[in-house]
């Protein structure tokens, strides 16, 4: 019986020639993520070594990354007090993979570890940080852990008592009419299984249309999976992977390239034609509570976000300055940019995307979680409507509990912003 593409990477990450769904394996971690919930890691991590009279030591600092994204700059002193924490830890450990608050390697960890070179096919990633499923874009077996289960990590190197998950096989077909894109292909297929209808399985994705999608909107899918409760998505890997690593990341090794088994067993196979997708929108309060456009249209918004780990790389931002160029943000309405890194801040900046922006009425914000978190930057105020591109819409998610946020696309978002209402973004250019 044939294997599919999460079946072969955890066998081998596991020493083994095979692996069957509901095995449970002890695999190879291949990168540790945090960002500043590292704290909490640190703390626990240190519990393991009390008594044992052995000094703390991480399995390998070359296989820890620490990004600092979620509350940047420092929005108190609690929070400043443990990015120190963190910073003397990193120091200490001789961890290299950190990225702290700086405007020229800083940014979301979900777009630091792909734009860095940091992720490849077949690696383990594990993440505290639930939207950890991000890196199966590029072909790892990634997802979310806890502090506990991180700090084992930290000390052993694998994860223990990995149950394999069964797999829903994705087939996406057809070409992304005018408006449509990646965000609005995860929007409805959230909608179409609901919010737990992945729970402890992973998105497989294939077809014609994912194959010839580019890396960003992989991340895209793979990014909001866990948003329909799956353990992971992927991609596996193929020559729009290869370019990416080569060309946009700098990885110079060879890349490991394979596949599912034809013959691959999955739980299901959901089907999907693009080129008969309009644009989507994600209602208040859960994600999986998706509408066409056309049923949502005319809803006034006060505050619109554009950008997060989710759709704040650079084709994202210039699919909103291309309906925005020339055109201003209705009056009433805020638009908040958040480039998903530096490096992309800056590619912004230098192609005119950012001036163009600013120019309708964008506030440019530092990179960073800000309003999609809900901790800083960006809360609504009671009663108040936002339209993301963002992950997610839970109550409370911006803020406030008082306020609602709508999920939509960038240009979307941007074709909203000049009206000051939900409006579909087709034919606006």
């Amino acid at each position: 019986m044939g294997m599919t593409y999460a079946q072969k990477l955890l066998a081998k990450a596991s020493g083994r020639s095979v692996a069957a769904t509901g095995d449970v394996l002890e695999p190879k971690v291949h990168l540790a993520m945090s960002h500043e919930n590292g704290a909490l890691v640190i703390n626990q991590f240190l519990e393991i070594f009390q008594g044992t009279g052995k000094d703390p030591k991480v399995f390998n600092p070359d296989r820890i990354a620490i990004i600092f994204d979620h509350r940047v700059p420092a929005e108190t002193s609690k929070t400043a007090t443990n990015q120190k924490k963190i910073r003397d830890f990193v120091a200490q450990q001789g961890i290299r993979k950190f990225h702290d608050i700086r405007g020229d390697t800083g940014g979301i960890c979900h777009q630091i570890l792909p734009e860095n070179g940091y992720v490849r096919p077949g690696m383990v990633v594990v993440g505290t940080d639930s939207h950890t499923t991000t890196h199966g874009a590029l072909g790892a077996f990634a997802f979310g852990i806890g502090a506990t289960e991180m700090a084992s990590v930290w000390t052993l190197g694998k994860i223990l008592n990995v149950e394999v998950p069964g797999t829903i096989q994705v087939v996406v077909n057809g070409k992304f009419p005018q408006g449509v894109y990646a965000k609005d292909l995860i929007l409805h297929l959230i909608g179409l299984v609901t919010a737990e209808g992945a729970n402890f399985k992973v998105f497989e994705f294939h077809g014609d249309a994912i194959r010839h999608m580019s890396t960003s909107g992989r991340l895209v899918l793979c990014n909001m999976s866990v948003e329909a409760g799956a353990t992971s998505g992927l991609v596996p890997p193929d020559a729009e992977t290869q370019r990416y690593l080569r060309e946009e990341a700098g990885v110079a090794e060879p890349v490991e390239i394979f596949g599912p088994d034809p013959d691959a067993v999955y739980d299901k196979t959901i089907t999907i034609d693009v080129s008969k997708l309009e644009p989507q929108i994600a209602l208040p309060h859960t994600v999986d509570n998706v509408k066409p456009i056309g049923e949502v249209k005319g809803k006034k918004v006060q505050q619109i976000v554009i950008g997060s780990c989710t759709n704040g790389r650079l084709d994202d931002l210039e699919a909103a300055a291309s309906i925005l160029k020339g055109r201003r943000v209705a009056d009433g309405t805020r638009l908040l940019i958040f480039p998903a890194s530096w490096r992309i801040y800056r590619q912004a900046l230098e192609s005119g995307v950012l001036r163009d922006l600013i120019a309708a009425g964008a506030v440019v914000c530092n990179p960073g979680c800000g309003p999609c978190l809900g901790v800083h930057q960006g809360a609504l105020g009671d009663g108040e409507v936002a339209l993301a591109t963002t992950n997610r819409n839970f109550k409370g998610r911006m803020g406030n509990p008082k306020g609602e946020v709508y999920l939509c696309s960038p240009a979307t978002a941007a074709a909203s912003a000049i009206t000051g209402m939900i409006t579909d973004p087709r034919g606006a250019k």
